[in-house]
């Protein structure tokens, strides 16, 4: 059946509570193609792993042109659909959330993920003024001319903002504000997880951080989790290869970890296979 519809519309699809897939988090064309190459079904951007191309930190350092420049090339990268991290939305009042929705339609993404923290100061939105921005960014969801999946955050949580109580009782709020999808990430542990996915029959997003690395896709499903993002854990990982490779090296004249690379050839293959075929 997915094969017959559109990437946006397949985005959509492949979200099923209790049946998870894994939403890869990429930076680059190249880990967008090699994600592709080894089977990701979609792909989404990571603003911490952007932040790290740029030589930036995350949170509130990047501008909303950068980071739709930047979603462009993913978007262009691979034939698979792809989701935008726009952290807050680059805006406080809701007309601006609605004005990076439509601007990230039209660059091609499937959809957006929106935060309810303000930048740069790092503080939540008071709940009507968040449950309002989400508002406004689904409509402007729904009123792009092909399908695009809004989703709402409730950060609060991670950062220690507020109870997971006060995340429920918003993203309740913000499913009946629209959102296509929800989203708690790091609410403890699975069985808060699972309590975050029967707030709402909408899909809910899990991240796969923290003490979440040690559950299985089958942990997720059992919870009800409908997609599993990675964030900037991928690259991360990348970034412990290079700090470690590199720390042998430089301090021990060590170049054994470079022995543990792969292929040349083998990393050529499957950026040609996540290269877009049309």
């Amino acid at each position: 059946m997915l094969a017959r519809m559109d990437k946006f519309s397949q985005f959509r699809a492949l979200h099923v509570p209790g049946k998870p897939f894994i939403l890869a988090n990429v930076w680059d064309i190249g880990s967008a193609r090699m994600l592709a190459g080894l089977g990701a079904e979609a792909l989404a951007t990571s603003s911490a792993a952007h932040a790290f191309v740029l030589g930036s930190r995350d949170m509130g350092a990047i501008s909303r042109d950068q980071a739709l420049t930047h979603a462009a090339e993913i978007v262009a990268a691979t034939d698979l659909p792809v989701q935008g991290d726009f952290e807050n939305g680059f805006g406080d009042a809701p007309e601006v959330v609605a004005e990076t929705v439509r601007l990230a339609g039209e660059i091609g993404l499937a959809g957006i993920c929106i935060e309810d923290i303000r930048y740069p100061d790092g503080t939540a939105y008071p709940f009507d003024l968040a449950v309002e921005r989400m508002q406004a960014g689904a409509a402007a969801a729904r009123a792009l001319p092909r399908d695009f999946m809004f989703v709402a955050r409730a950060d609060g949580v991670m950062n220690g903002l507020y109870t997971l109580d006060d995340a429920i009782s918003r993203i309740i709020a913000f499913d009946q504000a629209g959102a296509d999808a929800l989203y708690v990430p790091r609410p403890g542990s699975m069985a808060d997880q699972a309590r975050v996915c029967a707030a709402t029959a909408k899909p809910v997003n899990a991240l796969a951080a923290g003490p979440f690395t040690a559950a299985t896709p089958a942990d997720f499903a059992a919870a009800n989790v409908a997609r599993i993002s990675l964030g900037g854990s991928l690259a991360r990982v990348t970034h412990r290869a290079i700090r470690d490779a590199a720390t042998a090296m430089l301090r021990e004249g060590d170049f054994t970890p470079l022995g543990h690379s792969i292929s040349g050839d083998e990393v050529e293959a499957l950026l040609a296979k996540g290269t877009p075929k049309g």
